[in-house]
């Protein structure tokens, strides 16, 4: 019989959104990096997801799956949005006001490409594949 390591795919999800969870607030509590309108939306979809994995993880339901990968699927939509704003001339040009802090300032810009949108980017893809394989893994059981 085949290993069963669900387990092991939600605990990574879970450990990606406390990282993501923990990052966005050092930026925003120990750097003094107020958010814009955008991170709070991603911010929004992000910390449920960190609760309810683990939560998931204590009690073993991997039904959690679908509800984390439309999470993470919309805050994959949010963070693309407000990465384009950033670093697309064209969108940026038509950005609509966001607030106090605009949606197209760069707090953080490492090696050129990476900056918060991107970090909130990566980790809401990371927790969607993960939920994708657990989705796929929990069909192919139940045709057994």
């Amino acid at each position: 019989m085949e290993k069963d390591n669900r387990e092991n795919i939600l605990f990574l999800a879970w450990a990606v959104s406390i990282i993501a969870m923990f990052g966005s607030l050092y930026f925003s509590e120990i750097r003094q990096y107020e958010p814009c309108e955008l991170c709070w939306y991603q911010r929004i979809l992000m910390y449920p997801m960190a609760l309810l994995l683990g939560i998931a993880i204590v009690k073993k339901d991997f039904r959690i799956a679908l509800y984390s990968t439309w999470l993470s699927a919309i805050g994959l939509a949010v963070s693309a949005y407000h990465y384009s704003l950033q670093k697309l001339s064209f969108m940026a040009e038509a950005a609509p006001s966001c607030g106090r802090i605009p949606c197209t300032g760069q707090y953080i810009n490492w090696l050129g490409f990476i900056t918060i949108p991107f970090l909130a980017f990566i980790a809401f893809a990371l927790i969607f594949a993960c939920s994708i394989i657990i989705l796929k893994r929990k069909k192919g059981d139940q045709s057994i």
